[in-house]
């Protein structure tokens, strides 16, 4: 079997084509958020923890999709700012929780405002109910269990 490149990029590669989208589409939420001081992966962990209700780091993780120290080196920043703190939880103190401070909270306020027109802009251009069926996409293909089969040692 042969792979031929095709323009732009990889394109036959679903992952090559996966990475350089997001590379893009990064870029274009990092700029938007540029004056907030936030990255989008800053944005968006501000409002997972949010949502959460005091999320333990582990489930911030696996909704994320993320490893812990993934997830530890996004936070640092975020805690080194006064935007986020840790703590123990109250039960088991081996689970640390996260919770948005009120500086935390007001920045999420000021980058929500600059994400909501980046997000309109988006969808301006592609068309609200394309984004809505890329996102239904994405989410599906997150949720797949793409574990490869371990093979039986040759011998």
């Amino acid at each position: 079997m042969t792979m031929e490149a095709e323009q732009p990029g990889f394109s036959r590669c679903n992952n090559a084509t996966l990475r350089r989208t997001a590379r893009r589409l990064g870029r274009f939420y990092d700029d938007a958020l540029a004056p907030s001081g936030l990255k989008g992966t800053q944005f968006g962990l501000l409002f997972q923890i949010s949502v959460g209700s005091e999320p333990a780091m582990g489930a911030i993780a696996e909704a994320l999709i993320m490893d812990l120290s993934a997830l530890g080196h996004t936070l640092k920043p975020l805690v080194r700012d006064g935007y986020v703190e840790t703590f123990p939880d109250k039960d088991d103190r081996r689970i640390k929780r996260v919770k948005l401070t009120p500086s935390g909270q007001a920045k999420l306020d000021e980058a929500i405002k600059l994400w909501s027109l980046a997000q309109r802009q988006f969808e301006d251009r592609i068309g609200a109910e394309r984004a809505a069926k890329l996102r239904a996409t994405l989410d599906e293909v997150a949720a797949l269990d793409l574990e490869m089969p371990t093979a039986a040692p040759s011998r």
